[in-house]
């Protein structure tokens, strides 16, 4: 293989923080080898909710700085109950305050990106009008989508596998590979070029009034 030329050398790596949110992992298949393969690239800041905050007691000034600190926001979870585990809804509601991530002064996050990697115990096709879950998965992604532009945000296209507890050993081997080739890559995937910038979802002052 040539060597590049000086002027085709890559761009330095950009900070990504990965929270991995799963309330038992002794019964995961996919979700803790993606945090296995997370933990041993290089600029990646790799988080285990359940295990720091085990007592649900989150620390907010910590998360918030890391979170600062990073370009990539990636949220790793299965999917339960068409959402996210509470632990990590719970992050959400205390780390991403009002005059920090959102609404007046809150601008720490603008310009970053959210990419969820997510899993789904039933398998594509139960996501249909015809089948049980009733609607496609693309259904349950808008509080994903409107949380990032809320925050100024760019939502990135998720990273799903469905069917978790069935798929073969091929087909985890192949998600986990395509997962840790993305987070190697970030931000030169090609896609990125041609997605538009978040909507701006400025909120008036007057929506939250000053409670003291």
């Amino acid at each position: 293989m040539n060597d590049p030329a000086p002027h085709e050398s890559p761009p330095p790596a950009r900070p990504v923080y990965l929270l991995a949110a799963h309330p038992n992992w002794r019964e995961s298949r996919v979700n803790r080898r993606l945090l296995a393969a997370a933990r041993g690239l290089a600029g990646v800041d790799s988080h285990d909710l359940y295990a720091t905050y085990a007592d649900y007691a989150i620390d907010v000034p910590a998360e918030q700085a890391r979170l600062a600190a990073a370009q990539l926001l990636v949220l790793v979870h299965p999917v339960q109950w068409y959402s996210m585990p509470a632990l990590l809804k719970l992050w959400l509601d205390e780390v991403l305050s009002y005059g920090w991530a959102y609404g007046t002064g809150g601008t720490a996050l603008r310009g970053k990106d959210l990419w969820l990697v997510a899993t789904t115990g039933g398998p594509e096709s139960s996501y249909h009008p015809q089948s049980y879950n009733r609607y496609f998965f693309d259904a349950f992604l808008p509080p994903y989508e409107q949380t990032a532009a809320l925050c100024g945000m760019r939502f990135l296209p998720p990273l799903l596998l469905h069917g978790a507890h069935s798929a073969s050993e091929g087909e985890v081997q192949a998600h986990v590979d395509v997962f840790a080739e993305r987070l190697q890559s970030y931000p030169r995937w090609p896609e990125l070029d041609e997605l538009e910038q978040c909507p701006a979802c400025d909120v008036p002052p007057t929506d939250r009034p000053d409670e003291s």
